[in-house]
């Protein structure tokens, strides 16, 4: 048999990863593969979940009882349809779940409507393309530059769905790294072209968005305003960041297991009662079909805690925020936005060419257990990699972690980024740091 490999489509580098990975199995009997699976999960869960500092903005850490409520088995039996209009019965007690998720949704967010069905934030932007465009309509979204979604560009759900993806046009500052919106170039843009849909939010965020100048030029031309909330809904749901449907997005998006906290998934809100109609259609039984109960039941947990200390957990994420920003601006680290605070939310960014790019310096950091991931900066592009680091704290603030530890964990970065100190040897440092800290907060307790 030929060594295995993810195909041919695939990087030398990939395949000969998968190749080493499928050996270790590969001449394992059932129960063997069985415990071996098993080591594997703990293992994975004790190195994100107890031994490293993870700044990467795309994750969180749940609240054990949505993960106890994912494992329950109820997300393996089917539910299609609307409570009270099931296509199967039994469910009783799985419509109650549904109908308080969906509440908790629409308290938590102030939102007329809310969709929770959605199977990933992917799922819910193109819920929102379906409702809005056909393929061939034209939309504008944020590049890549200003971390614009992959799900917005032409190489994601917008493109593969058939949709003319045009970048919005915008003002870079390359001193601070940062970003504004070319209002001007937008509104000339967009009457030439007649977009239907014009998308805000992405996946780096320092400051608020020109939504309200956004939608006037939305309206303009007849065209919707999606607000893509998947890194800034934490902020939004405990209102120390804008307020996108108030200001003027007609829908917003986001998923569920980055800042907010929950399980995997998406999740849909609007208060136009035309667009949820629209989206009810799409997502059941277009897009869903069978609903995993498991997962509504677990953004429940999410959505309550939320609602309990939502506002405590994200107005700490903003302060520890900054306090990182600062302390990693005092090493010399080369930190993207404008002093003295730098952010406005949860997120922060390096410039990393010096390194060869984000994903590489992330690279570098990895053997001393501090995670982060690599973004696009408006700075000139680093030849194969994307030229910013990326950093959030909201795991580090579920874990208690605050401003006071904010020094110490950018002298960590420091030493391996700036003093080129072996990050393999600084990994016992970070695990007994990191061993301080090993109790959730801003989350409920059913003891």
């Amino acid at each position: 048999m030929s060594q295995p490999t993810l195909g041919p489509w695939a990087t030398e580098a990939v395949n000969r990863r998968y190749a080493e990975l499928a050996a270790r199995s590969a001449d394992l009997a059932g129960k063997e593969r069985l415990l071996h699976l098993i080591a594997l999960v703990d293992e994975q869960a004790r190195l994100v979940d107890r031994e490293c500092l993870n700044l990467n903005p795309a994750t969180n850490a749940q609240n054990p009882y949505g993960d106890v409520l994912m494992a329950s088995g109820i997300g393996t039996r089917p539910s299609l349809g609307h409570p009270g209009d099931k296509y199967e019965t039994g469910l009783g007690p799985g419509e109650e779940i549904e109908v308080l998720a969906n509440e908790l949704a629409r308290r938590v967010f102030r939102v007329a409507f809310a969709e929770t069905r959605l199977l990933s934030g992917a799922m819910a932007n193109l819920a929102v393309f379906m409702a809005t465009a056909r393929p061939g309509d034209v939309i504008f979204t944020l590049p890549p530059a200003a971390g614009g979604h992959a799900t917005h560009q032409p190489f994601g759900a917008a493109g593969l769905y058939g949709l003319d993806v045009r970048p919005i046009p915008l003002i870079a500052d390359e001193a601070s790294a940062t970003w504004r919106i070319d209002l001007d170039a937008l509104a000339e843009q967009a009457e030439a072209t007649r977009p239907r849909l014009i998308a805000l939010g992405g996946s780096l965020a320092f400051a608020p968005y020109s939504i309200r100048e956004v939608r006037a030029i939305a309206e303009s031309v007849g065209a919707r305003l999606l607000f893509d909330a998947a890194h800034l809904s934490l902020l939004i749901a405990g209102e120390a960041f804008q307020q996108p449907l108030e200001e003027g997005a007609e829908v917003m998006t986001t998923s569920t297991y980055k800042a907010l906290g929950g399980p995997p998934g998406g999740l849909l809100l609007t208060n136009d009662a035309e667009l949820a109609a629209r989206i009810d259609a799409i997502v059941y039984p277009g897009l869903t079909a069978n609903n995993d109960l498991g997962r509504v039941a677990a953004l429940a947990v999410c959505l309550n805690d939320l609602l309990v200390y939502g506002h405590d957990y994200a107005a700490r994420c903003v302060e520890t925020a900054r306090a990182l920003a600062q302390a990693l601006a005092a090493t010399g680290l080369p930190i993207a936005g404008h002093a003295p605070d730098y952010t406005q939310t949860h997120h922060l960014a390096l410039d990393a060419r010096r390194w060869g790019g984000g994903t590489r310096a992330a690279r570098l950091l990895e053997p001393a257990n501090i995670l982060a991931t690599g973004i696009n900066l408006p700075l000139p592009d680093v030849p194969d990699d994307q030229n910013g680091l990326r950093l959030g704290v909201q795991e580090l603030v579920r874990w208690g972690l605050g401003p006071a530890e904010m020094p110490q964990v950018a002298s960590f970065l420091a030493r391996v980024l700036l003093r080129g100190e072996e990050a393999a040897a600084l990994r016992d440092e970070v695990v007994t740091f990191r061993a301080r800290f090993q109790e959730l907060c801003y989350m409920l307790d059913a003891t």
